[in-house]
């Protein structure tokens, strides 16, 4: 039996030695669009995020009252534009917190869609939930004529109390996205997500979760109660490549003192001979580089030789979280000279 074989035995037993524990659902609301407010109901973009409270949007779903036990929490209430390290370690916190109550069965999170791919990965590597993370959002605001956000959240809860469901996913227009794989691609389409050519976990149809893959298993990372006692989270910067492309931003990131640097490289990792003469100055300087690809699907084949490390199949957005998480790690471990 392989590592991630046994993952999947233990989360079934643990599933079974205890069927009758885990029923409260709690959904944790942060904002966005799904909790918009636009002047006009036909007005589905010039709308104002994080303007309904998670309380008065679950109020204005009455198929929820049927689904069980369920605690509602404000953690935060922003534009996810403007997603934060703070509020990061905060949901982390909860999440967390709900994670060791074995009576809950899972979380739902309400979220913007601009950076729910991020959080939904940092909270993969931070929490690592044996239990389901099913984080939710809205294309449309919730006063949209046709508001697309009562259904997700439906369809969320729906995976989360799936007795098999772990880890944590991204649920939008009836699909279900691993942390790992999801990556917003449309600006306004109701179906605004794609797990590229990883394919989705799976579909919800008609309130029953029809699943393709495994659950996202435990990552390597950083342990949530590590986050907590982080003050000053480490400046990791995302670089792109293309035509003409200079040393120029990587030499003034390194002077403001730059610890990080994520290159969202051409094909397959390839970066402009200057920039790359600048991102190897820094390298050699101390600070850590990271190449990805701005291609959408696919990743980066290393070939020998290769100067800058490669992401391992993360977007750029992604890699820098797992760089920032990396460099938190390395700052807490005990220094060679401290150790006994």
């Amino acid at each position: 039996m392989n590592s991630q074989q046994l993952y999947f035995y233990t989360v079934f037993m643990k599933k079974q030695l205890h069927p009758v524990k885990r029923r409260k659902l709690v959904i944790l609301g942060t904002g966005g669009t799904i909790a918009g407010k636009a002047a006009h109901a036909s007005d589905n973009i010039g709308y104002t995020a994080a303007q309904v409270g998670i309380d008065q949007l679950l109020a204005a779903i009455p198929a929820l009252a049927a689904s069980g036990l369920i605690i509602s929490e404000q953690v935060s209430q922003i534009d996810s534009k403007d997603m934060s390290f703070d509020v990061w370690a905060r949901l982390a916190a909860r999440v967390r917190h709900f994670l060791a109550d074995d009576d809950v069965q899972g979380i739902v999170i309400t979220h913007g869609t601009d950076t729910l791919e991020e959080t939904a990965f940092f909270l993969q590597l931070t929490c690592q939930p044996a239990k389901p993370v099913v984080l939710t959002c809205a294309m449309r605001p919730a006063t949209a004529l046709v508001p697309d956000g009562p259904q997700n959240v439906m369809d969320a809860v729906a995976v989360a109390r799936h007795p098999e469901a772990c880890g944590v996913v991204a649920v939008c227009a009836g699909t279900v996205h691993s942390a790992m794989d999801v990556q917003k691609v449309h600006p306004y389409r109701l179906d605004a997500f794609s797990s590229g050519d990883a394919c989705p976990v799976g579909y919800v149809e008609e309130g029953k979760l029809r699943l393709l893959r495994n659950w996202p298993v435990p990552q390597a990372g950083i342990a949530c109660e590590a986050i907590e006692k982080v003050a000053t989270w480490p400046r990791v910067e995302i670089v792109m490549n293309y035509a003409g492309a200079s040393a120029l931003t990587v030499q003034a990131l390194v002077d403001q003192g730059v610890r990080g640097l994520v290159v969202a490289c051409t094909g397959n990792g390839t970066i402009h001979e200057d920039l790359q003469a600048g991102l190897l100055s820094a390298q050699a300087a101390g600070v850590r580089v990271v190449r990805s690809t701005r291609c959408p699907d696919g990743r980066i084949l290393p070939l020998p030789g290769n100067t800058i490390a490669d992401s391992q199949g993360l977007s750029p957005v992604k890699a820098r979280i797992a760089l920032m998480l990396d460099l938190i790690t390395e700052d807490q471990r005990p220094s060679a000279a401290g150790q006994t």
